[in-house]
């Protein structure tokens, strides 16, 4: 198996991987938006795939194991020194129910244990919002915790 990387000036950044039962994988970040993926069977047969930023995220977490849902995202991982915890990420998108309400105001964390990591408003990502945070319709929020603490967000803040 080997696995190079070079620099293609104006186009981007190419990886490749030769496998091995002789295929090779090869991928471009382009400079502007967007990843091509490109597969060369052993017997030479081609095939390829043009990918937005978060198509070519969602492939990334699913090779290196992370859980995806379709609807949502949810990624839970387990860390080998606390091999009986799972940690889950979750995002939801938000309705009217937490609109012109502040994080501290909705006492989330004390109530389901959750703690928002990250908003996302119109694009524009917030990374860790203060208990002062105000929360608008359709604003989309990253949160962690475990499984019973994630079912309690989602029923308390979502539903």
């Amino acid at each position: 198996m080997s696995f190079t990387s070079r620099d293609m000036p104006g186009i981007g950044t190419k990886y490749e991987l030769d496998t091995e039962k002789g295929d090779r994988v090869s991928i471009i970040y382009m400079e502007g938006e967007g990843v091509q993926l490109y597969v060369r069977s052993g017997n030479g047969d081609y095939c390829s795939a043009d990918l937005t930023p978060p198509e070519a995220r969602r492939i990334g977490n699913v090779l290196t194991g992370a859980i995806l849902e379709t609807d949502e995202e949810e990624i839970c991982m387990v860390f080998s020194s606390f091999a009986d915890l799972k940690v889950k990420m979750h995002t939801f998108k938000l309705g009217d129910r937490t609109s012109g309400k502040t994080i501290g105001d909705l006492n989330i964390r004390s109530s389901t244990g959750v703690t928002v990591v990250a908003v996302s408003r119109k694009g524009q990502s917030i990374f860790n919002p203060s208990p002062s945070f105000r929360f608008e319709t359709n604003d989309s929020v990253l949160v962690i915790g475990n499984a019973e603490q994630m079912k309690r967000f989602e029923e308390e803040f979502v539903r």
